[in-house]
């Protein structure tokens, strides 16, 4: 496992770099990833969520299988939706309603360096798959709210922070 790093952190903020060859470090990673990602309760982290500038991501959603998504880039996105009590784990104990994208098309490479595509609608998958890419690119969930007045700062029953 790897410690989650939290806003202000300057790698939060940095482009990433792809990766070149997906090779044993790099599943390595990935599978640290998933650990930090499972213990902290998430459905998905991204690399400079954990210190590492490199263009990967893990998601683990309700009704998918878990993945990794490496050098992952949005290749059309259409619509504009409000979402509702979105979070983010470098963003603890707090939610918001970020403005998002109603279908996103994306495409990666997986594990084995094989090309993979998805086509998400109006969905936690789109959601997801937008907030990682997000963060690949410097971006964090905050930046797409339209009205901060929307973000609520949960208490402690309703959350867990990381150790």
């Amino acid at each position: 496992m790897r410690p989650i790093r939290y806003l202000g952190d300057p790698v939060l903020r940095g482009k990433t770099e792809n990766v070149k060859k997906v090779n044993p470090d790099i599943k390595l990673l990935v599978q640290s990833m998933f650990a930090s990602m499972q213990k902290a309760n998430g459905v998905g982290l991204a690399a400079p969520q954990v210190g590492v500038n490199l263009a990967i991501a893990v998601i683990d959603i309700p009704g998918h299988l878990p993945f990794a998504i490496i050098n992952p880039k949005i290749t059309k996105s259409s619509g504009k939706r409000i979402v509702e009590n979105e979070g983010c784990l470098s963003v603890p104990g707090y939610r918001g309603n970020p403005e998002r994208s109603v279908e996103v098309h994306v495409e990666a490479i997986d594990l084995d360096s094989k090309q993979i595509k998805f086509h998400a609608t109006d969905d936690l998958l789109a959601q997801v798959l937008e907030h990682e890419i997000d963060h690949l690119n410097g971006k964090l969930y905050l930046d797409r709210i339209v009205d901060m007045s929307s973000m609520q700062k949960l208490n402690s029953m309703n959350w867990e922070e990381n150790d």
